[in-house]
């Protein structure tokens, strides 16, 4: 126990003071968690051995938690609706890289099937560190970002064949030679029941051909699909009755580890089950309930994971081979960034968009481990060939975060204009014009098209635009506050101008600017909050609709009418409310000063609070008027 405590203390004490000085540096954490590991491992050696090896084991959960809680947020929908990026963009990085560095193994001497091994481990990419870089960097949501994701999810996918296709690339030994192996590591051993069984397990599972352990593969990942459509339903039925919150974290636990002692135990990859078992819960109700009670396990043990990876690099084998350590390293990240550089110009990626991409995915990844340990299990590779290639998968994901901050480097210094396809050439003009046709501008671009007249539509991003041409929606690329583009939708002639973009500046921009052109346009602006009404009021807007005003309108009379109250009365309170929320607004935006904090303009916040008391007289008086009709109804009846 005391040992427990120590290497505990340890590694949580290392986490609490480099990450913040790595994330504080801009370096991001996993760079911090590396360090950490760093430095309590091969620098100091606080942790090590066969201590940090066990522990390592206990935190790849975190990896596999992670894997989880990907597949709980992709229904097996949208996982079709990506199949073109799936299998175009990730099936060719994969097909392309295997390919790739089989032929340099070969050319250094390995045989081919040993090769082609080395190439399906450097194929696949870090999850874990591009993951959680992305997310916290913010570019989950570029085009790049969503590429990256792309791919590797692609890759975690193509584990399981890669599983599977490896046992036959080995010659299996013979069943009595496993047999006498596992008795002999009992005798030694000197195992327990319960670890012995296990042993007789995994001699059974050996003992079986290529072809053998492939079925088995396919046989556990159909039960773990079936038990995810048909058993956990029943099962979180009967853990509702128990009306104990720690019984929902200990169920969602018990279906991530026991799903990896499934794996673990016919040699398969846990993360991989879990990402499975994830994508088939999905579409249940009880979805976000098992998010929340893993996410905080996640984080932790993610964190621990990275650490481990940092403390287990070998460093005698570093010193003692480094210029062909590195040389391997350095050959693996040019020939991955070289191919999915080319992959992505191949499918239009540029400027940072393109360099996010390609510097996010040169390393290999956490699932390198695991199929450098399932190749040498099956005596795929030779045993000495094993340590180099762990190394090597390790200094790669070492190397990722630096790989970010050259991102970083290259992303001030490319042009936005790089990354701009070019405008449309705008054919087409209309009576009203919608710039941004996001979830807003295509409902208002909906109702108009189907009420019979015409629309010209404007956005910036490419995608949306393909998106809606599929639709029968013509739109033009473009971005919609340049004036020439507007002049060639028509502002001349248009009665109505839509502003429904997401960029805060550029709405009032363009509003701005369309009202010096069209003194007699009638604009229809959304806007995100009060601040924005009034930047867009003083703008030259008519109309401002906040995006989330009318939808919290209606969810407000919900609340009243489930309160008591009639739906007539409810919404008459509604009405009342739209109104003197239209009169205060515009009340407040002759007091409101862009040069003044709100919080320090103290006319703006006396009339707001004056305002506030006049609406709760309003409702209230409305509220006794409307029951003293009520009981006069009733009397009179």
């Amino acid at each position: 126990m005391e040992g427990f405590m120590f290497q505990a203390t340890v590694f949580l004490a290392a986490a609490v003071i480099a990450v913040p000085i790595a994330a504080r540096m801009g370096l991001g954490s996993v760079l911090g968690y590396l360090a950490a590991g760093i430095i309590i491992g091969p620098l100091f050696g606080l942790v090590g051995g066969h201590e940090t090896a066990e522990l390592q084991h206990f935190a790849e959960f975190g990896v596999v938690m992670m894997l989880f809680i990907i597949g709980l947020e992709l229904e097996p929908r949208a996982l079709w609706d990506m199949r073109h990026k799936l299998i175009g963009l990730g099936g060719l990085q994969i097909g392309i890289t295997t390919l790739t560095v089989m032929i340099g193994a070969m050319i250094l001497g390995q045989y081919w099937s040993v090769a082609l091994a080395i190439g399906l481990i450097f194929a696949l990419s870090s999850t874990a560190i591009v993951l959680q870089t992305l997310s916290e960097k913010g570019l989950m949501q570029t085009g790049g970002g969503r590429s990256a994701f792309s791919v590797l999810l692609t890759q975690d996918i193509a584990v399981i064949p890669m599983l599977a296709l490896l046992p036959l690339l080995a010659l299996p030994k013979p069943p009595e030679m496993v047999l006498a192996e596992t008795l002999e590591r009992l005798n030694e051993g000197g195992q327990e029941p319960e670890n012995a069984a296990h042993e007789a397990a995994l001699s059974l599972i050996d003992s079986l051909p290529g072809w053998g352990v492939t079925l088995l593969t396919i046989g556990v990942v159909a039960a773990i699909i079936l038990m995810g459509v048909y058993l956990t339903r029943p099962v979180f039925r009967f853990i509702h009755q128990a009306r104990l919150r720690e019984m929902y974290t200990a169920l969602a636990l018990l279906i991530v580890v026991g799903i990896s002692f499934a794996m673990n135990l016919v040699g398969l990859s846990p993360a991989l089950g879990a990402f499975l078992a994830g994508v088939v819960l999905a579409s249940s109700e009880f979805r976000h309930e098992l998010e929340s009670d893993l996410s905080p396990f996640k984080g932790l043990l993610l964190g621990l994971f990275f650490i481990t990876v940092g403390a287990g690099i070998n460093f005698g084998i570093l010193f003692g081979q480094t210029f062909q350590v590195l040389g391997l390293a350095l050959a693996i990240i040019l020939i991955k960034g070289g191919v999915l550089y080319l992959l992505g110009r191949a499918f239009e990626l540029r400027g940072r968009n393109l360099w996010l991409f390609t510097l996010s995915l040169a390393q290999a990844g956490e699932f390198g481990f695991v199929l450098v340990s399932f190749s040498g299990q099956q005596n795929v590779i030779p045993p000495e060939m094993k340590e180099m290639l762990l190394l090597v998968v390790a200094l790669t994901m070492l190397i990722t975060p630096l790989l970010f901050i050259l991102y970083d480097w290259l992303s001030n210094r490319i042009d936005d204009a790089t990354e701009a396809p070019d405008a449309d050439e705008i054919d087409d003009q209309g009576t009203v014009i919608i710039a941004g046709i996001g979830r807003f501008g295509q409902i208002v671009n909906r109702l108009v098209r189907s009420s019979g007249y015409k629309t010209v539509v404007l956005d910036h991003d490419l995608a949306t635009i393909q998106r809606m041409r599929r639709f029968g929606v013509k739109g033009f690329l473009g971005d919609p506050t340049r004036p020439d583009l507007l002049h060639a939708a028509g502002l001349k002639e248009a009665r109505v101008l839509v502003v429904a973009l997401d960029d805060f500046e550029a709405s009032a921009r363009l509003v701005a600017f369309a009202r010096r052109a069209r003194p007699d346009l009638h604009i229809v602006a959304r806007a995100r909050d009060r601040t924005h009404v009034f930047r867009l009021y003083n703008a030259g807007a008519n109309d401002i609709v906040r995006e989330m005003f009318d939808s919290s309108l209606r969810a407000g009379r919900y609340v009243l009418e489930n309160m008591g109250l009639s739906e007539f009365e409810a919404s008459e309170l509604e009405k009342t409310f739209y109104h003197h929320d239209r009169h205060s607004v515009r009340e407040l935006a002759a007091l409101w000063d862009p040069s003044i904090p709100t919080i320090e303009n103290k006319a703006y916040i006396a009339r707001a609070k004056e305002l506030e008391d006049e609406l709760q007289t309003m409702l209230l008086t409305q509220l006794e008027e409307s029951a003293a009709d009520t009981a006069k109804s009733k009397a009179s009846a």
